[in-house]
């Protein structure tokens, strides 16, 4: 007998919702825990990237996926430049640091405990 013909009308598993919150349990939207709600996490890696497209050849290193917000986020942009010696930016989410800088800040995106990958070529 299968479990339809048994009747049991149970939701094992659905996708409708989308991401919940980790704390109430509810659809990231529909989230009542104010501002403890906890920021878009992906899926809790942090990846980088190295583009050149649209800067005449000149490289730039994409940092995404960086689970904090606002004020956060921004000093940890500020980090990384100083960390790099270089300039950057903070683009809808994203921080954009000049040069290849990669490996510099994987090393120290690891010792401030996230988990890193270097995504793309």
């Amino acid at each position: 007998m299968s479990k339809r013909e048994k009747g049991t009308g149970r939701l094992v598993y659905s996708t409708d919702g989308g991401r919940l919150c980790h704390q109430c349990h509810r659809p990231v939207g529909a989230c009542v825990c104010g501002k403890e709600r906890p920021a878009a996490t992906g899926d809790g890696i942090i990846r980088l990237h190295r583009e050149t497209k649209g800067r005449g050849g000149k490289a730039v290193t994409l940092v995404k996926g960086v689970p904090l917000a606002g004020p956060e986020l921004k000093a940890l942009a500020k980090n990384l430049k100083q960390k790099c010696g270089v300039g950057g930016a903070l683009k809808d989410q994203t921080i954009e640091i000049q040069g290849d800088q990669r490996e510099t800040i994987r090393n120290e995106l690891e010792k401030l405990g996230y988990r890193v990958k270097i995504a793309g070529g």
